[in-house]
Order: structure tokens, then C-alpha cells, then sequence
């Protein structure tokens, strides 16, 4: 039933107006408002009884009896995969992010800015996730010695990301060894990722334990994942928050703070976005996130992941109500996480 509806093209076409008129106006549609706009000329009774049938078959629902029909989930999805993901992004708002993007003077801040363009862009949550810390490769090390003998680690890698860490050290350091451990580290290691030069210090200190045993065991405790931290750990930038509570239509304040709650815990939304990764379509559309939170069902997430110099991959994304402009958002987010690859892989 469902499949034979949607091979008629009259029907994806009044459905594909349900859903765009709804989108607009976020009011119940009516088949004399579809009448109207319809390319081809159709009474209001012709277009009645397609609704009444898309109704049947899922993909319209009437809230009250006097009123027009509303799009499902399943609306959205056939409206996502046959519409929207045809479309391109503007040449406005393309000149838009770009400039947005490039405006910011340091890494971080772009990738914050990131956010605010894709939460701008949905009147919902711009969610922008870096690669794993461990998988990022090493630009400078330097250790500074404070006064009560705990060492400073900073560590700057690639795409700007950025870890300062003060560590108290198994055995006190004097700075000139500090500074001899720090000169070893960038002379060998710049270029190579966390996980790699680990693995090098571990092989030179069990190879050859006189020549390299102390230096290398150094390097190697300074830069102990447990002392950095968790080596997945990816930096999380968040926009929008405020403008999602006052979007989403909830039952009780029970479910905003469940939802406000579930924005805040930052292994959530990674966990969230990592479907992306996996995704074979460039542009990764769920409809309904009931996982997140009870008032997950009203939600969709558009995400899409980036590449960083082949090195790892982050992810993008936009956390909104479910009646959202999926044409300008998915086009928004495909075009971000192609910049954000094309400039990672030039090394800017």
C-alpha cells in the first residue's frame, strides 16, 4: 500500500507540498491550501482524498478532526531522501560560512564558530566534534616547571587543537631536563600522532634501555594517556541550547530538562554524531532520537563527518526540531564538512 502510493506522482507531489507548507507555516495543511499552490490544477476534493490516503499510509496524521493533516516522520524521510538530498547549497550562503569561517584568527575559534553558523543556520543546536586527541599529530611539545616542582604540559596538534595539562611527575625535574626531554620530542615526533610516537618511546626504551632509557622513559611518562587524559577524548563545541528549549514542543519540564540534560553530557552527542562516520551517504539524516531523550522523538540530527589530513575523522552536525528547512540544512552541513576536509588537507 504504502509503496504503490508513493510510485504515483501526483501523491509525491502532494505530499512533497504537505511537507514544505508545513515546514513554513508550521500549521496543520489544508487540502485547499495545497489546491492553491499545486503546479497542476486539482480541486480541493481531489487533493482531499490523496491526504486521506497518504493518512492510511503513514505519512500524514490529523491532530484534531476539524483540522488540516500534519507530516510523519516517514513524510520527512521520503521528503529527505527524494528532495531535499538533491538539493545544493546556495551561492549566499556559501559565501556566508566561508566568511564566517575565515573571520576566526585561530583554530579553535573557527571550530567554535563552527557551531554558531550551523545553530544559526536550524534555530536548533550546532554541534561540532574534533578528531581524537590521540589520532591528531604532534605540531610542538614544551614542558614549563612551576615552583612546587608540578610540570606544565602543552601540547599543540594538529588543526589547532590544544592540551594543557599541569601534572605532578613521578620524580621531580629540573627545567634543563625539561627542556632537553621537549627539544628530543619536536627534533623526532613533529608529524607523527600521539598514538605513534608512544609506541616509538616504548620500542626505544625496551630496545636499547642505556642509550634512550632515560630520556625516552621521560618522554614517555610526560606523555602517559594517563596523564593527558583520555587519548579518544575529542573536543566538543555546542551552539544553541537556549534555541532548541524554546523550539520543541514539550509535554513537561520534566522532558526540557531531560533534554537540556542530554545536550550538556558531551559523550552523548559524540556517541550521537558517530553514526556519520559509519553513514555510506555523505550527509547522515536520523528522524527521531527517542534514545537521547523522551523528547528525542520530535528531533533530527543531520550530521556529516570531516577529514583531517587522513589522520582521523571529525564530525558536524545540526540537532533540531523535526520540522526543519532540510534542504538548506543538509546542504550546509555537506558543504561545512567539505571545507573543514579541504582546508585540513591543505594543512591550514
Amino acid at each position: 500500500m504504502i509503496a504503490a502510493i508513493l510510485q504515483q506522482r501526483r501523491y509525491q507531489q502532494i505530499l512533497t507540498d504537505v511537507v514544505r507548507h508545513y515546514i513554513e507555516t508550521g500549521e496543520p495543511v489544508s487540502s485547499r491550501s495545497i489546491s492553491r499552490r499545486h503546479a497542476e490544477p486539482l480541486s480541493p476534493a481531489t487533493v482531499r482524498n490523496v491526504m486521506a490516503d497518504l493518512e492510511e499510509g503513514g505519512f500524514l496524521f490529523q491532530p484534531h478532526t476539524s483540522a488540516g493533516r500534519v507530516p510523519t516522520a516517514a513524510a520527512y524521510r521520503f521528503f529527505v531522501e527524494q528532495v531535499a538530498a538533491q538539493a545544493t547549497a546556495s551561492p549566499e550562503d556559501r559565501q556566508w560560512i566561508r566568511r564566517e569561517l575565515e573571520a576566526a584568527e585561530t583554530p579553535e575559534a573557527v571550530m567554535e564558530r563552527a557551531s554558531q553558523v550551523l545553530s544559526a543556520v536550524s534555530r536548533g543546536l550546532g554541534i561540532f566534534i574534533s578528531p581524537p586527541l590521540a589520532r591528531a599529530t604532534v605540531e610542538h611539545v614544551r614542558f614549563l616547571l612551576l615552583p612546587d616542582n608540578r610540570v606544565l604540559i602543552v601540547l599543540v596538534a594538529s588543526g589547532g587543537q590544544t592540551r594543557d595539562k599541569l601534572i605532578r611527575p613521578e620524580r621531580p625535574f629540573a627545567q634543563s631536563e625539561l627542556d632537553h626531554v621537549a627539544a628530543y620530542l619536536n627534533r623526532h615526533y613533529v608529524g607523527w600522532t600521539l598514538e605513534a610516537m608512544r609506541a616509538d618511546l616504548r620500542a626505544q626504551v625496551e630496545r636499547d634501555r642505556e642509550q634512550y632509557g632515560r630520556l625516552a622513559g621521560d618522554a614517555l611518562m610526560l606523555c602517559d594517556p594517563a596523564i593527558l587524559g583520555d587519548s579518544d577524548e575529542r573536543k566538543v563545541y555546542v551552539d544553541g541550547a537556549a534555541q532548541i528549549a524554546s523550539t520543541v514542543a514539550f509535554t513537561s519540564q520534566e522532558q526540557l530538562r531531560e533534554l537540556l540534560e542530554a545536550i550538556e553530557e558531551k559523550d552523548q552527542l559524540i556517541a550521537l554524531l558517530s553514526g556519520c562516520i559509519e553513514a555510506p551517504e555523505p550527509v547522515h539524516v536520523e528522524l527521531g532520537l527517542e534514545k537521547m531523550s523522551t523528547a528525542g522523538k520530535h528531533l533530527a540530527l543531520v550530521s556529516a563527518a570531516y577529514s583531517s589530513n587522513d589522520r582521523g575523522q571529525g564530525t558536524l552536525g545540526i540537532l533540531a526540531p523535526m520540522r526543519m528547512h532540510y534542504e538548506r540544512v543538509i546542504t550546509a552541513v555537506a558543504f561545512m564538512a567539505q571545507f573543514f576536509s579541504e582546508n585540513n588537507d591543505q594543512g591550514s
